[in-house]
């Protein structure tokens, strides 16, 4: 492992080795980006936290090249029922299991140290990328060309100083970056503690059941969730009464658990109270400083969005860190970071409050429905993919996440071409638009599908950003080659990182 010299110049420095600051590394070191990491702990934290992801971030672990590797110790979630404290079933919501628009299963559950060292063990494959474990920022200067940051190495006591293009704070709810960028929060009002309990079966009990359960029961509201292999959670809810401490010893957690499971079933490996918050920070950016994750939102788990949220935050960043790294600083381009990503993160939170307040209600199965009741009376719960706020691009479809096809032999549309900017169109217009953009182009000539979902567009062709939302669409060559004026740098000049 290389070791940070004094005065080191980096491109971007990244504060916080959790899941989303190791997947901001992994995107800026496989872009070819001289990347240093920061993290306070000696190792991976070895106890799960986050419990769920979706489709779109399988996406970006696909982009990073670890989604094939997770699939061993994962599992393809089933869905989600709500019921009663007496057990009458209030409202069942089934999760696809065949592959959505993106080409994965829509929701997944997995045991967090897996996905951390499969994300640490891809960024031992970058050279351009240094990690540096018990080190801790504690200066930083957001100057006018660079960030100047000062760190202890806190294994001898070392005081280095490195400088930056950009840092990027993915550093947790205690967020060191979020202080120096004098970020406020945007509180929503959920504040709710909650009993936390992962526990390991020793044997199978098939009872427990694969779904998500929420216990919607006003007095003792809790929720059950199956985790790979012979992994389970339960998190309750803490009455105002409760003392932190107390309920989370061992004894008070098996008599919290007696309506499911006994000592001699399963070993208990983590209790703990948790509050959970509904916050977002009103300033993601100062100049070259950036923050992401919980950082710059926290959420209830009712949507199972916390960390999900955060690995589109810097699936959003990184390509925008690149395309100044390598055409020049562009803080028109940077701004859009808050201004897509902060209204995408308060549509997850606001949904989870909703369902919190769901799960807590002695109302039951009409405060439910009344709350998923659609404008024309039908009653479902779906995946939510909400736009990006307002920012690149342009039309109708501007801000929405294209699909990803399979091409004859299986192939994702993704692997064929990686984190850079794609058109796509028919294929009468594929060798004329390559020719007059220099840029890839994947046309319905190679993936037949795309025709679907170009006519599902009204469009012809549309260009779409790394991060493979929309940023145009157009029906003729002229059109779509116009659309490249939409991104606030020239893409054809400038390819390699300077």
């Amino acid at each position: 492992m290389k070791i940070a010299a004094e005065h080191d110049i980096y491109d971007v420095v990244v504060v916080g080795l959790g899941p989303v600051g190791a997947t901001l590394a992994n995107l800026l070191g496989m872009s070819g980006a001289k990347v240093l990491v920061l993290e306070r702990e000696a190792l991976a934290y070895h106890l799960p936290r986050a419990v769920h992801f979706d489709d779109e971030v399988m996406r970006v672990f696909q982009w990073i090249g670890i989604a094939e590797k997770l699939l061993p110790k994962i599992r393809i979630n089933p869905g989600m029922k709500f019921v009663s404290g007496d057990g009458e079933l209030l409202l069942d919501w089934p999760r696809p299991q065949e592959e959505s628009q993106h080409a994965w299963h829509p929701s997944w559950r997995f045991h967090q140290p897996d996905l951390e060292a499969s994300l640490r063990q891809a960024l031992e494959t970058y050279p351009n990328v240094t990690i540096m474990n018990r080190c801790e920022a504690f200066m930083i200067d957001g100057l006018q060309d660079e960030v100047s940051i000062r760190f202890e190495n806190m294994s001898n006591g070392e005081i280095k100083h490195v400088r930056a293009s950009y840092l990027v704070g993915c550093d947790g709810a205690r967020s060191l970056v979020r202080r120096f960028i004098e970020s406020p929060m945007k509180d929503f009002g959920f504040h709710e503690r909650w009993l936390v309990v992962d526990a390991v079966l020793k044997t199978n009990k098939p009872s427990l059941g694969d779904h998500s359960i929420q216990y919607c029961d006003a007095t003792r509201p809790a929720t059950y969730i199956r985790g790979p292999g012979k992994r389970r959670r339960w998190e309750i809810s803490v009455n105002p009464s409760e003392n932190s401490v107390d309920i989370a010893k061992e004894e008070s957690v098996w008599n919290l658990l007696a309506p499911w499971l006994t000592p001699d079933e399963a070993e208990i490996e983590r209790s703990a109270v948790y509050t959970f918050h509904s916050l977002v920070a009103k300033t993601w950016s100062k100049e070259r400083l950036f923050i992401a994750g919980d950082a710059a939102h926290q959420t209830p788990p009712f949507m199972g969005q916390g960390m999900c949220a955060g690995i589109r935050d810097v699936a959003n960043l990184a390509w925008k860190l690149v395309a100044c790294l390598r055409h020049g600083h562009n803080p028109t381009l940077l701004d859009t970071y808050q201004t897509e990503r902060k209204p995408n993160a308060e549509a997850f939170i606001e949904t989870a409050i909703r369902l919190g307040h769901l799960i807590n209600t002695a109302n039951g199965k009409p405060a439910l429905e009344a709350a998923i009741k659609s404008d024309d009376g039908h009653r479902e719960m779906t995946s939510l993919y909400p736009p990006l706020g307002q920012g690149l691009g342009d039309g109708v479809h501007c801000g929405k996440q294209f699909s990803q096809p399979k091409n004859h032999l299986g192939q994702r549309m993704d692997d064929l071409y990686p984190y850079e900017c794609l058109f796509v169109v028919e294929n009468a217009m594929e060798n004329e638009v390559k020719q007059l953009t220099g840029i890839d182009v994947a046309s319905t000539s190679e993936f037949p599908s795309l025709k679907y979902y170009l006519d599902g567009l009204d469009a012809k062709g549309v260009l779409l950003r790394p991060d493979r939302y929309i940023l145009g669409t157009g029906n003729t060559v002229d059109e779509i080659v116009e659309l490249i004026s939409l991104l606030p740098y020239d893409i054809k000049n400038g390819e390699g990182i300077k």
